[in-house]
């Protein structure tokens, strides 16, 4: 919502789309972004009927977001089957010691992306 007109709305489409990203909020988001034309949301608010999970949480931030409003707890919606705090627990332990291993590597041939885009004149900051 951005100055009480709802820019954008999204549903649950986990199963429908085959896509495990397309949560409510998720889509939300991308709806906004698209119907706005930009790609971050200052200025907007979300509404949703539950306390975002870690990854719409993480989406929200990326968005910019400047507030979040949810009606079910997380632990309703544990209580319902969705439950985050495996993933919550994950993102505190080191990166060997997780349930999905992460491992790095080939850092300085992947530094080279980040090298051209620091050295760019062209890009768009976000």
């Amino acid at each position: 919502m951005r100055e009480g007109r709802i820019v954008g709305e999204g549903a649950n489409s986990v199963t429908s789309a085959n896509d495990p990203t397309a949560h409510a909020e998720v889509n939300a988001i991308r709806n906004a972004c698209r119907a706005l034309g930009i790609f971050t949301l200052a200025g907007c608010e979300l509404y949703t009927s539950c306390e975002p999970c870690p990854m719409c949480l993480a989406a929200s931030y990326w968005a910019r977001l400047d507030a979040i409003y949810f009606g079910c707890s997380a632990a309703d919606a544990a209580r319902a089957g969705f439950d985050d705090s495996f993933l919550y627990e994950e993102l505190r332990r080191d990166h060997a010691a997780r349930t999905l291993p992460a491992t790095q590597m080939l850092r300085e041939e992947a530094q080279a992306s980040f090298d051209a885009w620091i050295a760019s004149e062209n890009k768009i900051k976000y």
